[in-house]
């Protein structure tokens, strides 16, 4: 059974696979290469729709829609409270962990968020591959930490997935494009801005071999900036400077649309329903780009970034790639362009290239992969990961750019004399003091000898796997004394917390889709009991009898009650049986208003209304 590839984006995910020698995106049972990141929930935790039929289900009282919560996963609550309020999720006081409070006594963090996609992409997967597949590539943002990766592992793990190995995003990109053009000895700029992150990277590709040179970026921005952007404006102009989340996202989506149609047209039309009240913009992209140049410019330092720890300039570039949804603005284009001073390519679908190339990855991974056989594939570390120091300065240990998989020690020793343990504390970042980097894990080293301080040596072995998640070792080397620990982040989820929900998924498989299929009937129902009450108040004279009239109200008044008895076989059952009660008042309304619509026409006319022939 194949490997596949998975790209799992902040606002669409896709899955993607090597088959007869060609990697290609996997289509659902809709036809549909793209999964939008997007669940609705009930009130009890119950997934009630994903992907496109999440965006477009007409949401309940006890559901809640969630996108882009890839910009939540394996951060602290404080860091994202702003991102949440913004788009109406209550955060719940916890323990550092992001959790979405659902009800009072139900919460949700975005590793079983995303864990819902995985999993449904691997459903997507299962039914093309017509089996399991074995393990899966992963695609995360180069500047994912490592309790941003540690965490997308652990939604993988919930999600029953076996993760041959994570990826950076660029460096995937990098891998599709460069099979693509056969490049060889070139040094190549890979642009990534989709819906939620900005990337970029500097590779060189040279006689098969893809080594990531530099990366740079920006967790918190991508697409979804300039959605909020033109939204606030668009608020303005509605004269609205307080609104409730249901208004804002109503809002948000008229912005989303705006942009695409900027995307191939000068101008684009905005109608909504506010509070009541019929509004009607029409912007231009001139206008459009002022308000989205600031948020574009963010993405200019990143890149001056990359370029100075490549030890490059704009004209050691030879290509420009542009992957990511938003790419395809025309603004983020003449960006690029003009920056890198080349003509970027754009020849793979933006949105695709990134599964596409972890899908190679995952081919190779086989070990029989006759697609990319000699293809080597060197990531590199997107932060620089040390140790605190006396006076709570930074050791680095490893370097920002260091290819991974890595491995580096270096020796301490103690500060006072007969001192029993030493306090580990494990940091990531780019600054000198402790406190302005990012705490990844704290460990101590118990047992030392008792000797004047200064005089045991402590090695202390830093080693990162492929997947850029980081074990630390300590070894006192007289008496051989050790202490180690793998980097668990700090804002996931913990190993008792991950196998508590993989015996819940277990547990409870059946009854989640039990459940399901009951939200699925009753919603079903509740739609035809809607319509036909309508119909009977607009066209009760069409009802021939009193018994016809009885038997549609008992029948009405028994599937409300199988709703409220939450019985799904018996809201099915009587479903069908008032479709076939109400049928014969829904024909005579069909046949009215059919002799309306020809009342006064000739049979001409009627022939040519059909498109036939009067003859």
């Amino acid at each position: 059974m194949a490997n596949i590839g998975i790209d799992l984006g902040t606002t669409n995910s896709l899955v993607a696979a090597v088959l007869s020698g060609k990697a290609r995106v996997l289509l659902d049972e809709h036809e549909r290469s793209i999964l939008p990141s997007a669940v609705v929930l009930q009130d009890d935790g119950t997934a009630v729709a994903l992907g496109e039929d999440a965006l477009q289900r007409r949401l309940e009282s006890n559901e809640q829609l969630f996108t882009s919560t890839k910009r939540f996963i394996g951060q602290a609550p404080q860091q994202v409270a702003d991102e949440a309020q913004r788009l109406g999720y209550s955060l719940a006081d916890d323990d550092g962990v992001v959790r979405f409070q659902l009800s009072p006594d139900k919460r949700i963090t975005p590793v079983e968020i995303a864990a819902l996609l995985l999993k449904q992409l691997n459903t997507t997967a299962e039914e093309c591959l017509f089996g399991s597949p074995t393990g899966a590539v992963i695609t995360v943002p180069a500047y994912f930490d490592d309790a941003q990766r540690q965490a997308t592992k652990d939604a993988a793990k919930i999600a029953g997935l076996e993760v041959l190995r994570l990826i950076n995003e660029p460096t995937a990109a990098a891998l599709a494009y460069g099979l693509q053009t056969g490049a060889t000895g070139r040094k190549v700029v890979v642009y990534d801005l989709g819906g939620g992150t900005f990337d970029v990277s500097i590779l060189e590709l040279d006689d098969g071999v893809f080594q990531v040179k530099s990366t740079a970026g920006d967790t918190q921005l991508g697409g979804d900036d300039f959605d909020h952007a033109l939204s606030r404006i668009l608020l303005q102009q509605f004269g609205l400077t307080t609104v409730d989340s249901q208004i804002y996202r109503q809002v948000l989506n008229a912005a989303k649309s705006a942009k695409h149609q900027l995307t191939d047209n000068e101008s684009a039309d905005i109608s909504l329903n506010i509070q009541g009240q019929e509004v009607d913009i029409n912007i231009d992209r001139a206008t459009a780009h002022a308000i989205w140049s600031p948020i574009l410019q963010r993405t200019q330092a990143a890149c001056e970034q990359a370029l100075k720890d490549a030890g490059m300039t704009h004209s050691d570039i030879d290509d420009v790639v542009l992957v990511g949804g938003s790419t395809r603005m025309p603004l983020v284009r003449d960006f690029a362009k003009t920056f890198f001073q080349k003509e970027p390519h754009v020849d793979l679908n933006p949105d695709e290239v990134v599964a596409i190339g972890a899908a190679i990855q995952a081919d190779v991974l086989t070990g029989n992969s006759e697609l990319a056989e000699d293809i080597l594939l060197l990531d590199v570390l997107p932060l620089s990961l040390g140790i605190e120091i006396m006076g709570g300065i930074v050791e680095r240990i490893i370097p920002r750019c260091t290819p991974i998989p890595a491995s580096a020690s270096q020796r301490f020793t103690t500060h006072v004399d007969a001192q029993q343990s030493m306090k580990l504390h494990v940091l990531q970042g780019e600054r000198e003091l402790v406190n302005d980097n990012r705490s990844l894990a704290q460990f101590s080293l118990d047992g030392l000898p008792n000797l004047p301080a200064g005089v045991p040596r402590i090695n202390v072995v830093f080693t990162v796997d492929a997947n850029g998640l980081l074990q630390v070792e300590a070894t006192e080397e007289f008496t051989g004394t050790q202490a180690a620990i793998t980097v668990t982040p700090a804002h996931g989820l913990d190993e008792d917390e991950i196998e508590e929900m993989l015996e819940a998924a277990i547990d409870n498989a059946e009854s989640d889709v039990e459940k399901r299929l009951l939200i699925e009937a009753a919603t079903e129902a509740e739609q035809v009991l809607y319509a036909l009450q309508g119909a009977l108040a607009a066209d009760a004279a069409l009802i021939q009898s009193d018994e016809e009239r009885q038997s549609i109200d008992q029948v009405s008044s028994d599937l409300r009650n199988a709703i409220l008895n939450s019985d799904r076989q018996r809201i099915a059952q009587l479903t069908r049986r008032l479709d076939e009660v109400s049928a014969p008042f829904a024909q005579r309304r069909i046949e009215r208003d059919l002799a309306i619509a020809l009342e006064g026409r000739t049979t001409d006319d009627v022939a040519v209304h059909l498109g036939v022939s009067p003859d």
